[in-house]
């Protein structure tokens, strides 16, 4: 019986990654990576749900889009779709929502729980639609934590959005770089600078990054929107609900009760 070679473990490191080699890597990454995913996570993302992070913030009851029953005949734009989870809701509120994602396996499992909405394997910095062609974009987790310029991606969601349109997204809460990545209480001391920015990445063993994060401080965030034509509405710190039990990564009850783990910008075009 013949072996498969193993694949060696990434090298975890802190090092510069410039908008190219973070969206290859990201882009290789979702791609190999994306039925682990939905395996794992699928049941709490629901196939339907728009949640928007590991707390279980859920829009039915959050309302950061607006009113349910507003939602009806407007065109919306998703960023980092995956299985389009998030559009799939959307569409049963009457909205025309289009899930956009740069994995095109995270599309191939959209595309197996299925939905009457188009699906766009594209890069969020270059989004392949006209001017003013949505009254809405969101993103849950979605492309803004894994790109280089995140006013290069804020400057095509101004472009494509409507004047007055809402944009929502949500990302990992800025405070939890300064502390490990991990669920329990090793998770709960400072580990290094909350203001050292240098990008997180996993590379080969020739040097290759395989996947890439990015690091922006509160303040970085609310600079990033407001430079790219958009109104900050309101700044959303989910608090960690006694009902979810569940541990996602780094994002537990335990660190949650303490310290926030997500951060939803709601933002409007000007």
């Amino acid at each position: 019986m013949i072996q498969e070679p193993e694949v060696p473990e990434p090298e975890a490191t802190r090092r510069e990654a410039g908008v190219t080699e973070s969206s290859r890597a990201n882009r290789g990454w979702w791609d190999r990576n994306a039925d682990e995913y939905q395996n794992e996570h699928g049941t709490f993302l629901g196939d339907d749900r728009f949640v928007w992070g590991p707390e279980g913030l859920d829009e039915v009851e959050a309302e950061l889009l607006g009113p349910p029953e507003e939602l009806k005949e407007r065109d919306v734009l998703e960023l980092g779709a995956g299985a389009a989870q998030c559009s799939r809701w959307l569409a049963a509120q009457g909205a025309r929502p289009v899930a956009l994602d740069i994995s095109h396996r995270q599309l191939q499992h959209a595309l197996r729980i299925g939905g009457a909405f188009p699906l766009v394997c594209a890069d969020a910095g270059a989004l392949p639609f006209a001017g003013g062609s949505f009254d809405l974009a969101c993103s849950a987790y979605g492309a803004l934590p894994f790109v280089a310029d995140p006013r290069r991606v804020l400057r095509e969601v101004h472009r494509v959005l409507r004047p007055g349109g809402r944009l929502v997204f949500s990302v990992t809460h800025p405070i939890r770089w300064a502390f490990p990545d991990e669920p329990g209480p090793e998770g709960l001391s400072v580990s290094g600078s909350y203001f050292d920015r240098t990008p997180y990445v996993e590379q080969d063993d020739a040097g290759h990054a395989v996947y890439v994060e990015h690091h922006r401080t509160l303040g970085d965030r609310v600079r990033d929107v407001v430079s790219s034509g958009f109104r900050l509405v309101d700044l959303v710190e989910p608090e960690w609900p006694a009902w979810n039990t569940t541990e996602w990564g780094g994002w537990s009850p335990l660190r949650g009760s303490l310290i926030p783990g997500t951060a939803i910008f709601v933002c409007e075009r000007d």
